[in-house]
């Protein structure tokens, strides 16, 4: 919840190609309201439905925003994927659901450009996880006959994708855990930074072994795929939780720990499912985190490097993935990966709301 990204895509060629960016921080009490209800605070349906149109105004302001910049006609834009804000992720209850808040009835009339929204919940109405979408769009691009290679999304929360070379072998992928919510979360607390920059702080401790055996301990790390998750689980009550059973530790001796749960999970779930990867392309916040990527590096004794050098922003994966999930849908063709996802078949994903 710090900022929302967009990004204005051209497809068609064998890279997406990126035209424009902008990435525009949430208004300060707004992300405070998104934060309070994503943490279970409660809310009257009135209240709802105004954060659900106020996220979209702001959504639709930022693409304005934007498009001014560029001085792109938005006649020329053929159509919008809007993620939307995610507030809930329940995967495992029943029925399991899914919820991004971001009217796109507001986005698709203040912009006049057509709206894909709501890609999640068909693939959980067909029995999926609704989750990570992404590897379909890693798949399309990064996929190389040459090598087996994972794609690690460091996000909030971390995803891999695994791309065998041998094409008879399909993509898959799931969420790892924690990547960077839990450190952000930490620093947020108790140096009053939004993240770690760097990972300089968690580079001047070192991490404790009993509070990461601790950490390591959840259950879901021992659940095998498809299984995905969300910060309602990893959240700060979690980490607090788990810190109770501990002695007091420095505080940076924590953001050390927690700096190596996200490594060391990530690194047992290569491990445990993709033993024959010879190389990692990291995307995400969490690629400007360079003590995490030497750190994990180490640990899997590979190549651990941004997507950059392979023709796709880091910084930009997640927008990008989801322009081209709109073009899916548009074209009538489905978004998920069943093997990634759980899903009982492919789906065609998202609403689409006309210009």
């Amino acid at each position: 919840m710090d900022a929302v990204d967009t990004a204005l895509v051209a497809l068609g060629g064998a890279t997406p190609r990126l035209i424009a960016t902008a990435s525009s921080p949430w208004p300060s009490s707004l992300r405070a309201r998104l934060q309070d209800l994503a943490a279970g605070a409660p809310m009257d349906a009135t209240g709802f439905a105004l954060l659900d149109a106020e996220v979209g105004e702001t959504l639709a302001d930022t693409i304005n925003s934007m498009l001014r910049a560029a001085a792109i006609d938005p006649a020329k834009v053929t159509a919008i994927g809007c993620h939307g804000q995610t507030v809930a992720h329940t995967p495992d209850t029943h029925p399991r659901t899914t919820l991004q808040l971001g009217d796109a009835n507001v986005v698709a009339e203040r912009t006049g450009i057509a709206t894909v929204n709501d890609f999640r919940r068909r693939d959980m109405a067909a029995g999926g996880q609704g989750a990570p979408l992404a590897p379909a769009f890693h798949e399309a691009f990064l996929r190389d006959k040459r090598e087996d290679r994972i794609v690690l999304n460091l996000g909030g929360i971390a995803n891999i994708t695994v791309l065998p070379a041998d094409a008879r072998r399909p993509a898959s992928g799931f969420d790892t855990g924690p990547a960077n919510c839990l450190m952000d979360a930490w620093s947020r607390q108790q140096l009053g930074k939004a993240y770690d920059e760097g990972g300089a702080w968690a580079a001047s401790a070192q991490a404790d072994p009993g509070l990461l055996r601790t950490l390591l301990d959840d259950p879901f790390f021992d659940l095998e795929p498809p299984k995905s998750t969300g910060t309602q689980h990893f959240s700060a009550g979690w980490l607090d939780a788990k810190l109770a059973k501990m002695q007091d530790l420095p505080p940076a001796c924590v953001q050390a720990t927690l700096m190596a749960l996200t490594c060391q999970s990530v690194a047992d779930a290569i491990h445990r499912h993709a033993s024959d990867t010879k190389r990692v392309l990291v995307c995400g916040g969490g690629v400007r985190n360079g003590v995490l990527l030497r750190s994990l590096a180490d640990i899997l004794g590979l190549p651990v490097e941004s997507t950059a050098g392979f023709g796709i922003d880091p910084d930009w994966m997640e927008a990008m993935a989801f322009a081209w999930l709109a073009q899916r849908t548009l074209s009538a063709e489905p978004g998920n990966l069943p093997v990634v996802t759980g899903a009982s078949g492919p789906r065609i994903l998202g609403a689409i709301h006309p210009a």
